[in-house]
């Protein structure tokens, strides 16, 4: 089996791309990475050439070309079971799938309204009546699945694909410096932390 390959955008814009890659490296799964910068004039035929669907990520390994984060992350979850990406509990289990799920065809106007950046410091948003209930729903999801899991750091105990799926959604807020709720701050500065999101945005930083 040849090494996977992942392709991705830029590191300080590309939300999606890094949900797939939070998980691959947390699951310390063997990777290359193929970066495409987006919003370029050949942006969309680079990414064509690797997937169908014309957006990143993209998983590649032998034959198979994963063309979306949640099936990326599933698909290591299933062949890295050591890296306990989701709770073994049924139930927590279940719950954390629901949010994963919630969380990759839901929040649009928090998507729109606070694009994706890992910059921090941006001008104080003023925000929509919808974006607020996003962000509030954002945080019963979260205190859902501590409340479950009795976890004092990840939302099921272990730095899981729901963690990843959130994560961006958390750097939105710090970028925006909108406030972290006190009881969901321990489980912010663990996400924070977690040192493959610290090299995420080492990479970030580094990325003209």
């Amino acid at each position: 089996m040849s090494v996977m390959k992942l392709v991705i955008g830029d590191y300080k814009k590309s939300s999606w791309s890094l949900r797939a890659w939070l998980v691959l490296v947390t699951a310390d799964v063997p990777f290359e990475v193929i970066q495409i910068k987006l919003g370029e004039p050949q942006t969309g035929e680079r990414i064509l050439a690797y997937s169908a669907s014309g957006k990143v990520p993209v998983l590649l390994q032998d034959d198979l070309s994963i063309n979306d984060s949640l099936a990326i992350c599933e698909y290591v979850a299933e062949h890295w079971p050591q890296a306990q990406l989701w709770p073994a509990d049924a139930g927590l289990k279940a719950l954390a799938r629901s949010a994963c799920a919630e969380m990759h065809a839901g929040f649009t106007q928090l998507r729109t309204q606070l694009p994706f950046g890992v910059d921090r410091g941006e001008p104080a948003q003023v925000l929509s009546p919808a974006t607020e209930a996003e962000i509030q729903r954002v945080f019963a999801i979260w205190r859902q699945l501590l409340a479950r899991s009795q976890s004092e750091a990840f939302l099921c105990g272990t730095f899981g694909v729901v963690d990843a799926m959130f994560a961006p959604v958390l750097l939105r807020l710090m970028r925006y410096g909108i406030a972290i709720p006190g009881d969901l701050k321990p489980y912010a500065d663990a996400v924070l932390l977690h040192p493959p999101v610290l090299l995420w945005l080492k990479l970030a930083m580094q990325e003209i």
